[in-house]
């Protein structure tokens, strides 16, 4: 098997290297690149705890605040993987979604000890600030990084799908879905997509990639890259 693998360069590398181990080749194609916006770092005063709804929004604040004693609240396992490894040792994980995220913070957060500081990119899928304040929690973001989407396909992604040498390709969000659809039909290779099988991380990166006529679109369980690995049979 040879997938495709959409994610940012930082996210796909290590993505990409854990397949191998499980005997699967990959090729990169990172649809959007990750770069740092110019606004002001974030203050942290009155702030209890950090949400986080993506590892480039925890990487891109550590960048910036050398703090790392403050809690934070990840939306997946791989975004308090990020934490983690980035030296936050108060770290709690949702498992899911940004609904998955706004109950476990309600759960274990109380909206009197301070304010949530929703560290995002300039394109921000979900309500979480609408979710959180609706029960009482103030809720304020720092927008510190944009993901600059690709303006074509690589060459290489080209020549690999009009030769029919990947067997699937690996969609983690219904922007990079959306993305990859108007690349491909841009391309010329929207024919070559029935031969592909779109692996999707939730219901609604699927609605995207299916603006494209696949052999099939299997969705992860659970909206993770572990339950996405396992729709993969591995």
């Amino acid at each position: 098997m040879r997938l495709l693998i959409t994610r940012p360069r930082e996210d796909a590398e290590p993505l990409a290297a854990l397949l191998r181990q499980r005997g699967i080749e990959t090729a990169l194609e990172p649809l959007m690149s990750i770069v740092d916006s110019c606004t002001p770092d974030p203050g942290l005063s009155g702030v209890q705890a950090l949400l986080i709804t993506s590892a480039n929004g925890i990487r891109a604040f550590a960048r910036r605040v050398a703090e790392r004693g403050i809690a934070v609240c990840a939306v997946g396992d791989a975004s308090a993987r990020a934490a983690g490894d980035l030296g936050f040792g108060d770290v709690a994980s949702a498992s899911g979604d940004v609904e998955a995220l706004a109950a476990m913070v309600k759960a274990d957060r109380d909206p009197n000890a301070g304010a949530l500081l929703h560290v995002a990119g300039t394109d921000v899928a979900g309500d979480l600030s609408g979710l959180l304040e609706a029960a009482g929690f103030e809720v304020r973001r720092a927008f510190l990084y944009e993901a600059r989407a690709a303006g074509a396909l690589s060459a290489e992604t080209r020549d690999a799908m009009e030769a029919g040498t990947l067997d699937g390709v690996l969609l983690f969000s219904p922007r990079t879905a959306a993305l990859f659809a108007e690349l491909a039909t841009g391309a010329g290779l929207s024919e070559s997509c029935r031969d592909l099988i779109a692996y999707c991380l939730s219901p609604a990166v699927a609605e995207k990639a299916r603006a494209l006529a696949w052999r099939d679109v299997v969705v992860a369980a659970e909206p993770n890259q572990e339950a996405l690995l396992r729709a993969l049979g591995i």
